[in-house]
């Protein structure tokens, strides 16, 4: 169900402080709060799967290269290795690219029911006049796009111009009609934990159905203590409001450790009902590939070489 938003209500966090060192102590706890071992650890590798959206965003992407990333997107995991888990069925959350290559992303994906995120909204920068903007979200919709990854104007946040953040998310939610909309905060950008947290309210107040820490080009992408104080918030939303927000880390999670640390995150702080791709997703491409090689160890007792494990 998506988000239908609220209006912007301000008092539910400008007063908002966080402590820095504690959040920093707490993050460094996750990856050691579980202790998971053999078919434990494959059953969470393969539940990170099914939450990855497979993600290709260079310069020089053509269809066939996204046909081939569709390809593994509908094939995540060498069908052998499931079969001697015993898990059929598995995809990837969604596969994301660009708006010019939607097209190429729906023929490739077919039947499949794998969603296509696209990226829309002058990203990575985000610096084009909201018109065409808001034109490029329109045209990555009539292209097909199930999902609409978008980015915020980072002054707004750096201003304290909530109204006008609001204001623009509310209209890029406007124009994702039917299509669901993930807001990157580009936390690298944003200078403190408490933006973080006020640009995250903001952007679930204006209706996204996913927030997402970055574009995966800061400088600075996901790390566990921004992760935490974003699933903070999904939480004290939802308490307000009832309403289930989901989250997207994305840049820096290249490792199966990665996968694991992240979902123990959203298992501690939200719970099992966001260890789900309606609302948990990885923005990701490499980690694939190490995923299934643990999974091959898992199976074999060794490592599968790297050629084995190509994404596109």
């Amino acid at each position: 169900m998506s988000n239908p938003g609220t209006d912007l209500r301000p008092d539910w966090f400008e007063g908002i402080r966080i402590n820095t060192p504690a959040v920093e102590r707490r993050a460094a706890t996750l990856p050691a709060r579980r202790s998971l071992k053999k078919d434990h650890q494959a059953a969470w590798l393969l539940n990170a799967v099914r939450c990855i959206d497979l993600t290709t965003l260079a310069g020089d992407d053509t269809p066939d290269r996204v046909a081939r990333l569709c390809a593994k997107a509908r094939q995540p995991i060498a069908a052998d290795l499931l079969e001697a888990v015993g898990v059929t069925g598995l995809t990837t959350g969604a596969v994301c690219v660009y708006p010019t290559m939607v097209a190429p992303a729906k023929r490739a994906l077919g039947n499949s029911g794998i969603p296509v995120a696209s990226v829309a909204t002058g990203f990575p920068a985000g610096l084009m006049p909201l018109d065409l903007r808001l034109a490029e979200i329109r045209y990555a919709v009539d292209q097909g796009a199930d999902e609409i990854d978008i980015v915020i104007t980072r002054a707004h946040v750096l201003q304290g111009n909530w109204t006008a953040l609001y204001d623009e998310l509310r209209a890029m939610r406007e124009a994702c009609g039917a299509a669901r909309m993930k807001a990157i905060l580009a936390t690298g950008d944003l200078k403190s934990l408490e933006n973080v947290a006020r640009a995250s309210h903001v952007a679930m107040q204006a209706g996204s159905d996913w927030i997402k820490t970055s574009t995966g080009k800061e400088g600075v992408n996901a790390t566990l203590p921004v992760s935490l104080v974003m699933v903070r918030t999904i939480r004290d939303f939802h308490a307000r409001t009832g309403i289930k927000v989901g989250f997207k880390p994305a840049g820096g999670l290249r490792t199966a450790k990665d996968a694991i640390s992240w979902q123990v995150l959203m298992a501690e702080e939200l719970g099992r009902d966001w260890l789900a791709p309606d609302l948990f997703r990885i923005g990701a491409s490499s980690l694939l590939g190490d995923i299934e090689r643990q999974i091959s160890h898992h199976v074999t007792g060794r490592y599968a070489a790297a050629h084995r494990q190509a994404i596109a």
